[in-house]
């Protein structure tokens, strides 16, 4: 087994998007009732309300669509509002064969999710560029997107997300969406200098959904060289859903992209799901910086879906298959689970302070268990450079339950604290049910570090008579081990190639089941 890390990505400035001139129709109606979510906030001012083509809503409306180009009549109403207001979307679909721009402080509020829909064709998006935005209750839907090039002009439409949110203190609230592999995302939060300058932070989503896509469901990203840092972003109840199942806008798509070009901070996401997406549920990249991200009671099922490459290495950097992809950084998971994500539960390279407590994970791999190149890992440590933090990464109250490969690998890591961490009948991986070190020649490409775990505290419980070896110790030095081994295997542990300090075993009983 080789362990293969990714080549730094190249970071180019892209140019400006273009966003062309919004034709304004201004429909003359009369209000004579008020359209409202129910349990919506009233609105400081009147709203003004828009009626989708045949909605019964039509006589209370301001303005009225015919279902042809209905971003004109939107897009008036939303020129029209005063500061801080409301237009308010009518039960119904609304055909938009182009953009929506919102103004600082307007609320674009829709009847729910199931009854207001947006349906964005001919490169229509829906763009947050002020503000202090509010979206809330309805559905969008982004389709046949084109490249618009031409000799003289870039279209970078394709590369956006049919909501994109480019500014700071935004809100959006119970919006689901999809979109086919003619886009990069459903939702998209992105600093490009060039539409907003200042640093972009304080974005919420609460109760959103991207299912059903071609493409990302939620990703951030930013352009240019400066201010790069996106900053506290929290997502509540928020869940991506079989992305990259309608095709797939390219190999890697996820379903929670946190940190693609842009470095992240303050992130918060909290009770939220991710489900049968064509490569990881959670997912950042490796470059950018990670700081103070908290992950709390998030799931992650059957992930991973595309499938394993025939010359497959663990590490591959074209195949992520998780249900967590954590490379580098400080982020912290506070009672999370993984089940059946194609290659591993937890995968956590280079951990500059890494906290996961009481996660869960059951039954990697168990939809590429007769995949000949399949390795399924549940929790998988790596480290191919030198950390700063001390202890780099601590697993408490951690379990893995019936992995269809090694529970436990964890290879190169220093200074690892691993505590009241459960094993139970992991199947292996060539005969050994966890992996703890790896021999010199298996570390990680290009790696300065030159022991399997050094200067490490690991406490576990295992059981499981599958493996021959159910827990293998390798290329250890001045490793503290303790808890039990309850196994009827023929080598319930196997201790080989150990350095100076190697593992001390005296705290570690060996128990037959």
């Amino acid at each position: 087994m080789i362990t293969r890390l990714r080549h730094n990505a190249s970071d180019s400035t892209r140019p400006r998007p273009p966003f062309a001139d919004l034709p304004v129709v201004l429909l003359v109606g009369v209000v004579v009732g008020l359209l409202l979510v129910p349990g919506a906030a009233a609105a400081p001012t009147v709203p003004i309300v828009v009626a989708a083509n045949g909605s019964s809503a039509a006589a209370a409306a301001n303005y009225i669509c015919d279902g042809l180009d209905d971003q004109v009549e939107i897009q008036a109403a939303l020129d029209a509002l005063p500061p801080g207001g409301t237009v308010v979307l009518s039960d119904g679909t609304f055909n938009c064969s182009g953009s929506l721009a919102l103004p600082a402080g307007a609320t674009l509020l829709g009847q729910g999710a199931e009854k207001t829909s947006l349906e964005f064709s001919g490169n229509g998006l829906l763009n947050v560029s002020e503000e202090g935005v509010t979206l809330d209750g309805f559905h969008v839907r982004g389709s046949n997107y084109v490249n618009a090039s031409t000799n003289t002009t870039l279209d970078l439409t394709q590369w956006l997300g049919v909501v994109t949110v480019y500014a700071s203190h935004t809100k959006v609230h119970s919006v689901t969406g999809t979109a086919d592999a003619s886009i990069q995302a459903v939702f998209l939060l992105l600093h490009n200098p060039n539409v907003y300058a200042p640093p972009l932070e304080d974005v919420e989503f609460v109760n959103c959904r991207a299912a059903d896509t071609g493409t990302y469901g939620f990703l951030h990203n930013a352009w240019g060289s400066d201010n790069r840092t996106i900053k506290n972003v929290r997502y509540e109840n928020c869940s991506a859903i079989n992305c990259g199942s309608n095709g797939a806008f390219n190999q890697w798509v996820t379903g929670f992209n946190f940190a693609e070009l842009n470095d992240i901070e303050g992130l918060r996401v909290t009770d939220c799901l991710a489900e049968g997406n064509l490569e990881s549920g959670f997912h950042f990249e490796w470059d950018p910086k990670k700081r103070d991200c908290i992950f709390s009671n998030c799931v992650s099922n059957n992930n991973g879906q595309k499938p394993y490459p025939d010359d497959y290495l663990v590490g591959d950097p074209d195949f992520f298959g998780a249900g967590f992809y954590l490379p580098g950084g400080e982020v912290t998971l506070l009672d999370c689970r993984a089940e059946g994500n194609g290659a591993f539960g937890f995968f956590v390279i280079n951990p500059e302070g890494v906290l996961l407590y009481n996660c869960t994970e059951s039954e990697t791999g168990r939809n590429s268990a007769a995949v000949i190149s399949a390795k399924p890992i549940s929790y998988c440590i790596l480290q191919s450079l030198p950390v700063s933090k001390s202890p780099s990464i601590v697993m408490d109250h951690c379990r893995s339950l019936g992995s269809y490969g090694w529970g436990l690998f964890v290879c190169g890591t220093e200074n690892a604290l691993i505590r009241n961490f459960t094993m139970t009948d992991p199947a292996g991986i060539d005969g050994v049910g966890a992996m703890l070190g790896c021999p010199s020649h298996e570390l990680p490409v290009n790696s300065t570090i030159d022991a399997g775990i050094s200067d490490s505290v690991i406490d576990l419980v295992a059981s499981g008579d599958r493996p021959q070896t159910l827990v293998s110790i390798v290329n250890n030095r001045n490793v503290v081990y303790s808890g039990r081994i309850v196994s009827d295997a023929p080598r319930p542990v196997a201790v080989e190639w150990t350095l100076a300090g190697g593992a001390d075993l005296t705290d570690l009983a060996v128990l037959p089941a």
